[in-house]
């Protein structure tokens, strides 16, 4: 067969398809989505179908798994492989079964004639699949067919890392310094050693981590250790409150991103200017990171990791341990999807380590919710300053966007003497993290969805670029882009508000994209009559994720509740366009899912410290979304089936954010410009408006 399709099927001794994908299964639907793929193109049926996901010795490097690219990139490659291979099926089929191509059909693993039942060759056969042929790899936790997946879950069978039994293995925890500038001076190592069921207590420099046979063990010894460690060097200073303040106050590189259009030719009448920001957020996984590794006779490591990255993840650690990637095998494993960078490449180096530290044992470490609150690197606080010059008739003439932030991407990879893995900075020859940069371009963190897709005669954009962060930062879901999507379309409602123009309409006038427009009216057209009462009130907002991939439009109920300043969302409308449908299904929970994500981030959730570190330990301290606030949903998608598949796992967070800000200035009148809407934050705007 061709090297398209070697590269991504192995069809398999037992009559089962293999798919090879490099970018992996995070809760998305990836692997239901390549399976239908190749069920639909090859006649399978879907649970003939295998998918293995991230297997730096067995995939293709498909690069991190991040972007909302996995269909537009391996979905398609995929597919060209399934297409492929359907032709050469075809095409040996002919010539034995002496037929025109034209006449065959492709029918639960054969090729047969069009309604000769009897005339059928397998494509074992075809393909010369020898019988003893062994698949790349037994199934995984998470590697089953769809339903078998599903299976699993609802019967809570041993689908995620955190669930991974290896012949031999024992457990490991690691214990950090108090602050990101702490050392250690002092460790009870011994009679850490002495406790029952302790393998080994590992120390290199500042980096310390226990190993038991049980985890219980390995909790009490690392107890044990904290209890007793001394540290030396200054504490963080960290600025009070959720670092927006800091931010506002930081050197800042300045950049021109986007220069468009020429001067108006019409004189500007008013100027309007509003500033949003958000602050650090959480990644907030409902599971802590968790990896596994061994270190084989022969010297080769492994590492079981829910990483986005392996084959970076691979790099970074060859780097962090000094040995050639190929001496590494990384194999992504379902864990806690987080659709970001937290700590699951950190506690890959943790557990290596400890492997190091126990050779021929596999180890498995589990961070603990206060490890993965304090130490994963978070989504970083932004702020967003709007500004238009308006005609007499309020139509937007110029639009100003400026970007303040800090970086949105350090995640692994290959960097010579530096590492992003947080252990590579406590060993006694610590790595130093990279220089943070910012990637220039419209689709890069900070500037991601800044560019407003609407027709203005000329747009401006600017980047203030704050290199020095109080906290760890990189990617957070989305980027950038919930930041400034919120920020533009709050903008949006404002002018509509002060043109006394419908914001529907405001939009419309201003809307040339086909798409944006089908799924703004679709939007419309789909939410509910709005329910009565003083205080409710409806929002909309749009975006093109990336101004190229998935457009969406947010319709929002919400309710003010003016004795609580309390926020109740009553119903959301979303529609969204994302080329061709492949999973229904699975578009349908990505769009939910991060409606519900970005409510959470709006209405709740903030990164808090005070002098000593993150106060932000635990859900109590970092408040999320409750089950019983998820108010109904309305979906309404756009099928393309002859355009390509577009990236949507992250096109309605900005969207969201400002359909909720929109619904409560028409609520109750005010508009709330700085996430989270609290209620504190809400009433304080109350009483501010009267």
């Amino acid at each position: 067969m061709t090297s398209t399709i070697a590269g991504r099927l192995r069809f398999e001794h037992d009559g089962t398809l293999t798919v090879l994908s490099g970018k992996v299964e995070l809760g998305q639907g990836l692997r239901d989505a390549l399976t239908l793929i190749c069920s639909g193109e090859l006649a399978l049926d879907p649970s003939r179908i295998r998918v293995l996901c991230g297997d730096t010795d067995l995939t293709p490097d498909d690069g991190i798994t991040a972007g909302s690219n996995s269909m537009e990139h391996t979905g398609a490659a995929v597919r060209a492989a399934a297409v492929a291979a359907r032709g050469e099926l075809l095409r040996r089929a002919a010539a034995r079964l002496q037929a025109p191509a034209g006449e065959l059909e492709l029918r639960a693993g054969s090729v047969r004639r069009r309604g000769g039942a009897d005339e059928a060759v397998d494509f074992r056969d075809l393909l010369g699949v020898a019988p003893g042929a062994a698949a790349p790899g037994a199934p995984r936790p998470g590697s089953d067919a769809p339903r078998g997946r599903v299976s699993a879950l609802v019967r809570a069978c041993d689908t995620f890392l955190h669930d991974l039994r290896l012949p031999g293995m024992v457990h490991g925890r690691v214990l950090r310094p108090p602050g990101y500038r702490r050392r250690l001076a002092g460790l009870p190592a011994e009679a850490a050693r002495a406790m029952r069921g302790v393998l080994a207590v590992a120390v290199d420099g500042s980096f310390v981590g226990v190993v038991a046979e049980r985890e219980e063990q390995a909790i009490a010894a690392r107890d044990l250790l904290a209890a007793g460690a001394r540290w030396q060097g200054a504490a963080d200073h960290l600025p009070p409150a959720d670092g927006r303040s800091a931010l506002a106050r930081a050197a800042a590189h300045t950049s021109l991103i986007l220069e468009r259009g020429g001067a108006p030719q019409e004189t500007a009448a008013a100027t309007a200017s509003a500033t949003y920001s958000r602050p650090f957020l959480l990644h907030a996984a409902l599971g802590p990171s968790a990896a596994a590794a061994r270190l084989d006779p022969g010297g080769r490591l492994t590492v079981w990791s829910h990483t986005q990255g392996p084959f970076q993840l691979r790099a970074a650690l060859a780097e962090a341990l000094q040995r050639e990637p190929a001496a590494i095998r990384v194999i992504h494993v379902d864990g806690a999807g987080c659709y970001g960078h937290n700590g699951a490449d950190d506690v890959a180096l943790d557990a290596a380590l400890l492997a190091l530290a126990l050779p021929g044992r596999p180890v498995l470490v589990q961070w603990s919710r206060a490890d993965e609150n304090r130490w994963e690197p978070s989504g970083t606080a932004m702020m967003v300053t709007c500004t238009a010059d308006l005609s007499a008739g309020g139509d937007v003439l110029r639009w100003r966007h400026e970007v303040r932030s800090h970086a949105h991407g350090t995640r692994p990879g290959s960097m010579p003497g530096h590492s992003t893995l947080l252990a590579a900075w406590h060993r006694r020859h610590a790595l130093s993290p990279p220089p943070v940069r910012n990637r220039g371009g419209l689709t890069a963190g900070p500037q991601r969805n800044a560019e407003p897709p609407y027709r203005f005669p000329r747009v401006s954009i600017v980047s203030h670029f704050v290199p020095e962060a109080p906290l760890r930062v990189s990617a957070l879901r989305s980027l950038g882009a919930y930041a400034n999507v919120f920020a533009a379309e709050s903008f949006m409602d404002e002018l509509a508000v002060r043109a006394g123009v419908d914001p529907v309409a405001y939009r419309l006038r201003h809307l040339d994209c086909e798409r944006l427009r089908r799924v703004l009216t679709e939007a419309v057209a789909a939410a509910p009559t709005p329910s009565g009462g003083p205080r409710r009130g409806r929002g909309v907002a749009l975006a093109r994720y990336k101004n190229l991939q998935a457009c969406v439009a947010v319709v929002c109920d919400a309710e003010v509740e003016p004795g609580s300043g309390r926020i109740r969302l009553q119903h959301a409308t979303i529609a969204a366009d994302a080329g061709r449908i492949i999973d229904r299904d699975g578009l349908a929970n990505q769009l939910e899912g991060g409606f519900l994500q970005a409510a959470s981030w709006t209405l709740k959730e903030a990164v808090r410290w005070d002098g000593g570190g993150s106060s932000s330990s635990d859900w109590d301290s970092y408040p999320v979304l409750r089950f019983s606030e998820v108010p109904p949903v309305t979906l309404r998608l756009v099928d393309r089936p002859r355009l390509p598949s577009l990236g949507a796992g992250e096109a309605v967070h900005g969207p969201a954010a400002a359909a909720i800000a929109n619904a409560v200035f028409a609520a109750a009148g005010v508009r709330l410009r700085h996430t989270p809407f609290t209620p504190r934050r809400v009433l304080d705007a109350l009483t501010a408006s009267r």
